[in-house]
């Protein structure tokens, strides 16, 4: 008879057996309702693993460049919320805690601005991942509707995000217009030739 091989336990089937990562367990089969949660502390490992799930879905599958970005964003993670910069939610299955999907909003300096509008600091919505299993329970527009909720007690009067293409549709529908903003990519400047040729002659 042939064996039938072993599969590679992934990251977040690692941290669902430690008890990390409490949204990672396989779903259970009677879906309760969905509610959203500040996340805490104890969040941060299906918070880094949601992050990074939402890269890959992106497009972005260089292992290595995945792990150290897992590493960067905790650090980065702990000291915006440490300095009360950044806020993440957690939407959860109402009937056995489950986390479906999470996001944050990150408290970015703002340039002053004329009017009553200006702001030192406006929201940036960004980390938004849904579990495959939770797709079409509503969860991302769960967690964009308590953002923006958050966003109006707390007096900001505007939201920006990068929308991505699975995402555009959940935050047209919510509201959000495209602006009138661009982009321009830089590269790194090749080295000349002579540059190379000089440095060598001063050694």
């Amino acid at each position: 008879m042939r064996s039938t091989p072993r599969r590679r336990s992934s990251l977040s089937d690692r941290l669902a057996s430690r008890g990390q990562g409490k949204g990672l367990r396989r779903p259970s089969r009677s879906a309760g309702r969905v509610i959203v949660r500040e996340a805490t502390a104890r969040d941060l490992p299906v918070l880094v693993v949601h992050r990074r799930r939402m890269w890959r879905a992106i497009g972005r599958r260089n292992r290595a460049e995945l792990d150290a970005h897992d590493r960067r964003y905790r650090r980065w993670f702990a000291t915006e919320r440490a300095a009360d910069r950044l806020r993440a939610f957690v939407a959860v299955d109402a009937g056995d805690g489950r986390v479906l999907g999470s996001g944050a909003l990150w408290l970015t300096p703002s340039q002053p601005r004329p009017g009553p509008r200006s702001r030192d600091a406006a929201p940036y919505l960004l980390s938004m991942f849904t579990e495959p299993s939770a797709r079409g329970r509503g969860v991302a527009s769960h967690l964009v509707r308590a953002m923006v909720a958050w966003s109006r007690v707390h007096g900001f009067l505007r939201i920006t995000l990068h929308a991505s293409k699975m995402g555009r549709s959940v935050y047209e529908r919510l509201g959000f217009v495209s602006t009138n903003e661009m982009r321009l990519e830089l590269r790194a400047p090749r080295r000349r030739q002579g540059l190379r040729t000089t440095a060598r002659r001063r050694h």
